[in-house]
């Protein structure tokens, strides 16, 4: 039985703590808990719920037993750009993700089903050359290489999240392509590069919607034995004469745009015309969520759904009462497809949370990527 979770940068407002209590209110499962780079380069829906320069095995066993009294099980995971963007900070982000997939493997890892969730990126010094899309699977399989070896061996997964981050870089750019994971054909040819059990994916249908691919559709060549969590996250997309909607909007002169009475990108992420949503709040979206959700049972998908909110009428107004009332709103709207039926109405059994187990891992120390491919060689 699919279980509803939170993804945490929904509270970035809030520490952990109050953020179990959110969860608690909402009536849903589990967190998946955002543990982003507090030097970073990230400022939207971004957040820090757990110390990750100091943890240990009593840090888990507090987290393990926090969650335990709460009923909610947990991932984590940090969403950066890990094979292209500025040298140094690429490099932070593939330690901090290997900080991450320790902290994991201490949570209990595969054992507890706690995933390590992140991006690719995407490296456009590469891109712009001729063959650079198949120029950056190669940078990703020499990155990630060891990277999921190491996850491998401490029983841990690492999960993609399909985004294409439209919006990471300047609008005079021609394409918002940022991130591999943005097509399913990247997907399926990262596991044929690097053919190890211990990485997957997160399904977000938002990103599909706007970029007019049916999810359905995606999920139907899907190999479902990757697929381990779906994101709860909509769009509403909004129809434009003067660019299309094949291509991002591009940036041209003001007083031309002015003078020709047609719209213009002003910042990075107006590019396409499309509308954060949550199911179920406000003005609706472009997705039949019950076809979507019927697929996925069809092909046997038992994972969780995680709420992504980062919807214009909900998270974007800053407000936390808005914020929830998305929350409970997708909630709902997602009850009858997920949860029996009980006299109380579609809810979810709480003799079905099965406890997170206390696995008394041994600590480990925090490896770097030089470690790693320096034993590799």
């Amino acid at each position: 039985m699919n279980q509803i979770w939170i993804m945490t940068s929904a509270f970035d407002q809030l520490n952990l703590d109050q953020t179990i209590e959110k969860a608690k209110e909402a009536g849903v499962q589990g967190l998946d808990v955002c543990v982003f780079r507090k030097d970073g380069t990230r400022d939207d829906f971004v957040a820090t719920h757990m110390d990750y320069e100091h943890f240990y095995p009593d840090t888990a066993k507090e987290i393990l037993d926090k969650f335990n009294a709460a009923q909610l099980r947990l991932s984590i995971g940090a969403f950066e750009n890990l094979i292209g963007g500025d040298q140094g900070h690429r490099v932070k982000n593939q330690n901090h993700l290997l900080r991450l997939i320790r902290m994991a493997y201490l949570l209990g890892g595969d054992e507890n089903d706690v995933k390590v969730g992140t991006f690719v990126g995407y490296n456009h010094e590469l891109g712009n050359q001729e063959n650079g899309f198949e120029k950056n699977l190669e940078e990703y399989q020499r990155v990630f290489s060891p990277i999921i070896k190491y996850a491998e061996d401490l029983g841990v997964t690492v999960l993609y999240e399909n985004c294409p981050m439209e919006g990471w870089r300047s609008s005079g750019y021609g394409t918002t392509f940022n991130n591999l994971t943005g097509v399913l054909a990247a997907r399926k040819i990262m596991y044929e590069l690097i053919p190890s059990p211990n990485h997957g994916e997160i399904y977000d249908p938002s990103h599909d919607i706007w970029q007019n691919t049916d999810p359905v559709s995606v999920i139907e060549h899907t190999d479902m034995s990757r697929l381990k969590r779906i994101h709860v996250k909509s769009t509403r997309n909004l129809p434009d004469p003067f660019w299309g909607n094949m291509y991002p909007m591009q940036r041209v002169k003001p007083e031309w745009a002015a003078k020709a009475g047609i719209p213009y990108s002003t910042n990075e992420w107006d590019r396409h015309h499309y509308e954060a949503t949550l199911p179920g709040f406000g003005l609706g979206d472009s997705m039949d969520w019950r076809k979507f959700v019927e697929v996925l049972h069809k092909k046997g998908f038992t994972g969780p759904f995680e709420i992504e909110n980062e919807a214009k009428l909900s998270k974007q107004t800053g407000k936390m009462g808005a914020i929830m009332q998305g929350i409970k709103a997708a909630v709902q709207n997602l009850a009858p497809m997920l949860y029996p039926l009980t006299d109380e109405g579609f809810v979810y059994p709480k003799a079905e949370v099965r406890p997170l187990k206390d696995l008394n891992r041994k600590d480990i120390p925090v490896v770097r990527m030089e470690e790693l491919v320096g034993s590799s060689k």
